[in-house]
């Protein structure tokens, strides 16, 4: 992972995001002290945390790698956050070096620090998008490029809806994606929850981010199974019988029991087919 070259424009450096403190969190260097700062405040208070990262991470990677085996070979990647270690081109391409991607996100730097990934522009580009504009960025010149809106596309949101409030619609945004995607798509998606957690734990997690670029929603599982609605969930372990919401450890992990952690539990995550 590279310094912060310079700050593009855009960027106030004195302002937290989201991007770069997810970045910090999973040990990256892009980032400012006041992204280090909120990172080490939510520490305080949610110890587990960087756990969380790292599980939501790994969920990410799996999903990704499994729609990919489904024969998915185009995917765009909302909130996409900034390069790090495993990205989705690099997992996805593993599988299939046909594979295509497409990342978004609303934080100036992630273009900034993704140059030296988009090496092949046939088979990844970089957009600056906010996914509470869906025209905007699925009529993108850059999507339109990679993306074959009449062939099966893996839409990946992980770690993104809950910085979208109730007032915008999340459920109705992403209905929007998915509406414009072929049948036989793919959705994985994970979301912070407040369910079985101390109120203070939250409320206090939620008060780091009031003066960060993005606030931070928590929801409930009933709430977050609404992003699933019409699709089908895809089971989390070849052992289960049907599809359901997993925390984020869990679903394909090699051992659930391991990779079910306290941070693991902060998100509900889930695969699933458009029909």
């Amino acid at each position: 992972m590279s310094e912060v070259r310079q700050v593009p424009a855009g960027v106030d450096p004195g302002k937290p995001a989201p991007a770069r403190i997810y970045d910090y969190l999973l040990r990256g260097e892009s980032n400012f002290q006041s992204d280090r700062d909120a990172a080490q405040r939510i520490m305080a208070l949610v110890p587990e945390i960087r756990d969380c990262a790292w599980a939501n991470r790994g969920f990410h990677q799996r999903a990704a790698s499994w729609i990919a085996r489904q024969g998915i070979r185009q995917f765009i990647d909302v909130g996409s956050g900034l390069p790090t270690v495993g990205n989705t081109h690099e997992v996805v391409q593993l599988v299939d070096q046909r594979c295509r991607v497409v990342y978004v996100d609303n934080d100036p730097m992630v273009p900034e620090q993704a140059g030296d990934l988009v090496t092949d522009r046939a088979s990844v580009r970089v957009i600056l998008g906010d996914l509470r504009d869906p025209d905007h960025v699925l009529n993108d010149p850059d999507v339109r490029a990679l993306i074959d809106f009449s062939q099966p596309t893996g839409l990946l949101m992980t770690a993104v809806m809950h910085f979208v409030s109730d007032e915008w619609n999340p459920w109705g945004l992403l209905a929007r994606y998915l509406g414009a995607l072929a049948p036989g798509s793919y959705l994985a998606l994970s979301h912070l929850t407040h369910d079985h957690k101390p109120p203070s734990a939250v409320q206090g997690f939620c008060s780091v981010f009031e003066h960060a670029t993005e606030q931070v929603h928590f929801r409930s599982k009933l709430e977050i199974e609404r992003f699933f609605a019409g699709l089908e969930l895809v089971p989390p372990r070849m052992s289960d019988t049907k599809g359901r919401l997993c925390y984020a450890g869990e679903w394909a992990a090699d051992d659930p029991a391991l990779a079910d952690s306290d941070g693991s539990r902060w998100l509900y995550c889930g695969v699933a087919r458009r029909p």
